[in-house]
Formats: C-alpha cells, sequence, structure tokens
C-alpha cells in the first residue's frame, strides 16, 4: 500500500469514532500492539528530541524500504508513533521524504494534542524523514 492509501484508510477508520475518547482509546491500542524495538535500540542516540516522553525511534533498510520499529516510556505517545509507523514504515526513502501527511490534521489529531504532544508529534514526524534521507543516501 502506498502511503497515500494508508493515511486514507486510517482517515476512514478514525471517522467509526463518536469522540475523542474513543479515538485516544483507538490510538493507545495501536500502541499496544507496535512491535517491539530491541532493546539495544532503546539508547540515548535514538531517542527522539523535542518529544516530552521518551521516544526511541530506530530505522532498517530492508529490500529497499525502509522498516522502522519504535517504542516509548508513555501510552499516548507510543500511540502515536505507532500511528507514524503505519503509514511511513516499509515504504521506500524517496516516498517516505516526500510524504505529504495529510491524515494527521484530517483525523484532528493536532487540535487535540497538547502544544507539547504535537510537538513531540512533529519531531517524529522530522526524524524519520531525515533516516529515510539518510538510508536513501546509502544506496
Amino acid at each position: 500500500m502506498t502511503i497515500k492509501e494508508i493515511q486514507n484508510e486510517l482517515i476512514e477508520d478514525f471517522s467509526f469514532f463518536e469522540d475523542w475518547m474513543s479515538k485516544y482509546e483507538y490510538i493507545i491500542q495501536l500502541g499496544k500492539e507496535l512491535p517491539l524495538i530491541n532493546e539495544a535500540y532503546k539508547t540515548d542516540d535514538l531517542l527522539i528530541k523535542g518529544c516530552q516522553s521518551r521516544v526511541w525511534l530506530h530505522a532498517d533498510y530492508q529490500d529497499g524500504k525502509v522498516v522502522f520499529t519504535a517504542d516509548s516510556d508513555a501510552i499516548i505517545t507510543k500511540g502515536l508513533v505507532s500511528l507514524m509507523i503505519k503509514v511511513l514504515s516499509n515504504q521506500q526513502p524517496k516516498d517516505i521524504v516526500n510524504s505529504e501527511l495529510y491524515f494527521i490534521d484530517e483525523i484532528g489529531l493536532k487540535e487535540h494534542l497538547s502544544p507539547t504532544r504535537a510537538n513531540g508529534l512533529v519531531s517524529m514526524v522530522k526524524q524519520m524523514k531525515l533516516y529515510a534521507m539518510a538510508l536513501s543516501a546509502k544506496v
């Protein structure tokens, strides 16, 4: 699936929820389903700068695609990083770098996050795009 198709699917998924409590529960559920990052990658150099909570993000290059794994010590943040991985993992570096992540606004996420969480989300996206850029340079 393309980044655009995944975003459209997420927008549709979120449209089923009546209120933000239900949407938060869904985000938390996604966080619980996040494949665990290898403990070896839970190092300070893999922490995302700008996140209030601790978020570790690792990128790997497999078969021409970037594969992200992550973890966080905060349940909502873990859900947010899980959303980003759902959209950007297993995609080609150039597609990640050029992606326009409109689903964040479409599902109303930005306006329902505290300013520090919203900043953290921006930092997450920035870091994922930087990893994709670095990995595409290696190819």
